[in-house]
């Protein structure tokens, strides 16, 4: 937390830097004692001399004074409230109520390590501003990053050289034009995670506080700007996220003068962090995509996911869950059998979820107490990890480590550690309470209780599992002090050591479903549990609007039994499989008691998945336009646009007429391609053959399938049909 002394607090000169990338420009300028402003934030500007890009700062400059009103505020990347700026504050914080209002002045400006002078102009770069409040002794560096992908990336680091300094909030912002006139983010509950949401783009502060723990089943997610009556395939977007597993906002901002912004950041409970002398704080990453239409946005978070390091590879294997299968109802020589079953057709992993460990025979007990039940495994898991390895699957297993239920060892010998911020314990969810990662002794011992079980068994996936929303998450003994802030760190510490003895081991970020998808979490995990509702008829919508984060190859997506377990509905194998097959393919389904007809179609499913998801979990992703609200259409487009699989889907009776044509995106215009279904078993009921339809395939140019599109085929409601595309 500590950091050095600045030689120099003396003012930087002027200077311009212009970012880059993949289609988007950064136009950041820097005036003498002002903090860095952002002219532009984009589409491409093109090259830009130093007289080009002064005058693009000119143009993007708010000035002018409305009768009664002062002059329009420059607002940096931090607002700041003496510059005239009557909105949201990017820096909140004070000494005992004295300091509150910092005016910050730049230092010192580099664009990838070298110091900036004048105008610079760079592809892909970081650009670092520090900045210094000499009366209030504070010091702010700034991070922009421009990444390959066209993502914008930023955070700040607060370093305090004077007396305490209590920080309440730090975020940070970047403007958005004024015909960004509409607001696009997401809500939700269990199971019905990522409910989209628009309105207009009114004067005041549209403000999205998670006070959670988590990301929510609630989440923003992420943050859109965007023009008015933009889709999928157009209309100029911008969009923010905050890469952080705990408390945060996302928040947009629009004055009375016309100034427009989204921004974000951690969000800090009282008292949360208190700056020492030389003590300093870090905000996570904001993200930041442009894009003409929701999709081009979604595609620069794709690309960028999938050019880290260790990213996981195409051939995504088929994963069997046991959950609703047995429950909580394990019986070894059943779990075995299921794993026969399994292997026979084509699952390459089995997962053992929750209720193989302590008192654990329900939800109420055990939670904490990480060691395989004698009672139901009297020869602990060996018997069924070798009946998964010796039909050449790999074995998972479900772990929930920042919990705790009361009935267990663990609560009974340390009550000390359960978070709360009162002398009586915070109200219970699923009957369990919070552990505190953040003491020391509670942090090794669930480590350890994790790292002896991922050495005694040949584990290749953990299901990491958070099935509660933290309250009143405060130290003990330490007066209930808030503890969110240092919890994340903690379960990101945490996740770091485990991955570390065991780099092989992949992680699924559960969080009662799909309540803990961010940018912060899959810093360390590899797949997200989209949500625990396997209703094929949710999962559309679920699936659709979770890829505008993150791409198809991250996202849990498993084919479940005919009844839905979370909602009641049926639907044939078809639907089931066809909405499965977009997202990293799993099974959830006790197959002892599926009939062989069912068995046989599930294994062809299975099949064609693996014959296809090379494709299906490195392509593009392209959503829309769907033809009717009824009706809708996605696909997948290979990188080189030789080959793509597309769905066609009917969610509810089409109008009466005729369905309408779905247009193919993402093809390459210059060419032809072949187009055939794809089909699986029989066709959906109600099916009527479009004139293109033909098992052999026709041969179209790509321009009239982008352009005049397929028709839709008619089908009863929930189903889905596919095709395969291919280069002539």
């Amino acid at each position: 937390m500590h950091s050095p002394t600045p030689d120099t607090t003396a003012t930087a000169p002027a200077s311009t830097i212009h970012l880059r990338s993949a289609g988007c420009s950064l136009l950041l300028e820097v005036r003498p004692g002002r903090l860095a402003t952002v002219r532009h934030w984009g589409g491409d500007l093109g090259p830009l001399d130093r007289a080009a890009a002064e005058a693009a700062c000119r143009a993007g400059r708010r000035v002018g004074q409305l009768s009664g009103e002062l002059d329009a505020a420059t607002v940096s990347l931090v607002p700041e409230a003496w510059t005239g700026w009557m909105g949201r504050l990017g820096l909140v914080g004070s000494r005992q109520g004295r300091g509150w209002s910092p005016a910050f002045a730049t230092t010192a400006v580099t664009l990838d390590g070298t110091q900036v002078t004048g105008y610079a102009e760079a592809g892909p770069a970081t650009v670092r501003v520090a900045a210094v409040d000499a009366e209030n002794r504070l010091r702010l560096t700034l991070e922009i990053q421009l990444l390959d992908s066209g993502l914008v990336r930023m955070r700040g680091t607060l370093a305090n050289d004077g007396d305490d300094f209590d920080l309440t909030e730090l975020s940070l912002y970047l403007p958005v034009p004024a015909h960004a006139t509409e607001l696009l983010d997401f809500t939700g509950r269990w199971g019905m995670e990522r409910l989209a949401q628009r309105q207009e783009f009114n004067i005041g502060t549209h403000l999205r506080e998670n006070r959670r723990g988590r990301s929510g089943l609630d989440s923003a997610y992420l943050l859109h700007a965007t023009e008015h009556g933009s889709d999928f395939a157009g209309g100029e977007t911008w969009a923010v996220h905050v890469a952080w597993s705990g408390n945060h906002r996302h928040l947009a901002e629009h004055d009375s003068t016309g100034i427009r912004m989204l921004g974000g950041g951690e969000l800090l409970l009282p008292g949360e962090v208190r700056l020492a002398t030389g003590e300093e704080y870090r905000t996570p990453w904001i993200y930041a995509s442009y894009g003409d239409g929701l999709d081009r946005v979604a595609h620069r978070f794709h690309d960028h996911l999938r050019a880290r390091p260790g990213h996981v590879g195409p051939e995504r294997p088929v994963t069997f869950n046991a959950w609703e299968a047995v429950y909580f109802d394990h019986d070894p020589e059943h779990l075995v059998e299921l794993a026969r079953l399994a292997a026979e057709l084509g699952v390459e992993r089995f997962v053992l979820d929750d209720g193989w460990f302590g008192a654990r025979r329900s939800s109420r007990a055990g939670l904490g107490d990480w060691t395989v039940s004698r009672d139901v495994w009297p020869d602990g898991l060996h018997p069924l990890v070798d009946a998964v390895r010796g039909h050449g699957m790999e074995f998972g297993l479900w772990v929930e480590p920042e919990m705790v239920n009361p009935d267990s060892d663990l609560a009974r010998a340390h009550p000390e550690w359960i978070m709360a911020a009162r002398t009586e314990l915070p109200v219970e969810q699923r009957s369990q309470h919070v552990l505190n990662l953040s003491i020391p002794e509670c942090y090794e011992a669930i480590l350890e209780q994790l790292l002896a079980l991922l050495d005694e068994y040949p584990i290749s996936f953990l299901k990491w599992d958070h099935n509660r929303d933290h309250v009143e998450a405060g130290v003990q003994p330490l007066g209930g002090a808030p503890g969110e802030h240092e919890q994340t760190l903690a379960l990101y510490r945490m996740l770091e050591r485990i991955r570390a003895a065991h780099p092989a081991l992949e992680i699924e970020t559960c969080s009662a479903g799909g309540g803990r998808v961010d940018l912060g979490i899959l810093e360390h995990t590899d797949r997200v549990w989209v949500s625990d509702a396997s209703d094929p008829l949710e999962r559309q919508r679920l699936m659709r609007w979770t890829g505008q984060l993150l791409p198809p190859e991250l996202l849990g997506s498993h084919i479940a039994s005919m009844h839905s377990h979370t909602t009641s509905r049926r639907h044939d194998l078809s639907f089931r499989g066809a909405t499965a097959l977009f997202g990293h393919l799993g099974v959830e389904w006790d197959l002892s008691a599926a009939t062989p007809e069912e068995r046989s179609g599930l294994a062809r499913w299975i099949a064609l998945y693996r014959a296809h998801r090379g494709l299906l979990n490195t392509g593009r992703v392209w959503r829309g336009p769907d033809p009717a609200a009824e009706l809708w259409s996605h696909g997948v487009v290979a990188q080189d646009r030789s080959e793509a699989i597309y769905a066609f889907t009917a969610l509810a009776w089409s109008r009466p007429t005729a369905p309408p044509q779905a247009r193919l995106r993402g093809l390459d215009p210059q060419r032809t391609y072949r187009v055939r279904p794809l089909t699986v078993g029989e066709l959906p009921p109600g099916f009527s053959a479009p004139d293109w339809w033909d098992e052999d395939g026709i041969e179209f140019p790509a321009t009239a399938l982008m352009r005049i599109g397929l028709q839709m085929p008619v089908m009863h409601p929930e189903h889905t049909v596919l095709v395969h595309l291919t280069l002539v």
